[in-house]
């Protein structure tokens, strides 16, 4: 049925504006019409018609004049029907638009946490709100029912809109905000040493396998020494008497310990 309505509204007014501009163009043309034929340009309309007994002497004269008036006066009319309508339109019986009603619980809200209202009476509170929305650019058109149901609805959010005020709110994402860029610091810091950690973990691995390398390259050397001392043992021992006279100084060596 709404639909049915908005179209039916549509319809009429595409009508009321086509009738507005035939009337406007039929006015023009009667009244250019009416003025040429009485400078003489044009011949007046011409007509047979009789009053009583008697006929009228230039009757189609009269008749144009007549015709002209009036259509002159339904185009200087016509405006103000159109006013009327859109008046009668304005303020007609309708339901309750929930969208508009939401639109200025909006702003009313907006400017209750904003900290434009001030009065803390319930009667006070909802008039100056209503103040507020009446005056509003952008509700200029909403009907008061709209307004007062906004304004009610604004002020049984007050406490909510206080909780939730734009100081409040500013403060507390300005404080998030700054816990997020010291985490974000902190999480910067914790890569860091991360990379370091796995610097250091790399290192000292380097380190412990260049350390078994020269274990085992010393171990290698002291086994091939061992294998070597008592060759020269032998050696010394095997020389002549005349060259070994006295005890040997040579100390036979003990066995090699194992490596460790």
């Amino acid at each position: 049925m709404t639909a049915l309505h908005n179209i039916t509204f549509q319809f009429q007014n595409i009508f009321l504006r086509l009738t507005f501009t035939l009337i406007c163009a039929a006015a023009l043309a009667a009244v250019s019409a009416t003025v040429l034929a009485a400078f003489g340009v044009l011949p007046w309309l011409s007509m047979q018609a009789g009053f009583g007994t008697g006929p009228v002497t230039d009757a189609g004269m009269y008749i144009q004049i007549g015709l002209t008036a009036l259509i002159l006066m339904l185009a200087f009319y016509l405006p103000a029907n159109a006013r009327m309508m859109a008046l009668e339109n304005t303020h007609r019986k309708f339901d309750l638009n929930m969208h508009d009603i939401a639109e200025a619980y909006q702003m009313a809200h907006a400017a209750d946490r904003e900290g434009l209202f001030m009065m803390s009476s319930e009667f006070d509170a909802v008039k100056e709100r209503m103040g507020f929305l009446r005056h509003h650019p952008d509700l200029q058109t909403l009907e008061p029912q709209i307004l007062e149901l906004a304004a009610q609805m604004s002020q049984i959010s007050h406490e909510l809109a206080e909780t939730y005020g734009d100081a409040k709110v500013s403060r507390a994402r300005l404080f998030l905000q700054q816990r997020q860029e010291e985490i974000e610091q902190f999480q910067g810091r914790i890569e860091e040493a991360q990379v370091i950690q796995n610097e250091l973990r790399q290192w000292t691995r380097d380190v412990e396998m260049e350390e078994s390398i020269a274990r085992s390259q010393l171990a290698r050397l002291r086994d091939e020494l061992f294998e070597l001392l008592p060759e020269l043992s032998v050696q010394l021992q095997s020389l002549p008497d005349d060259r070994a006279t006295g005890e040997s100084s040579v100390v036979p060596m003990s066995p090699p310990r194992a490596a460790e």
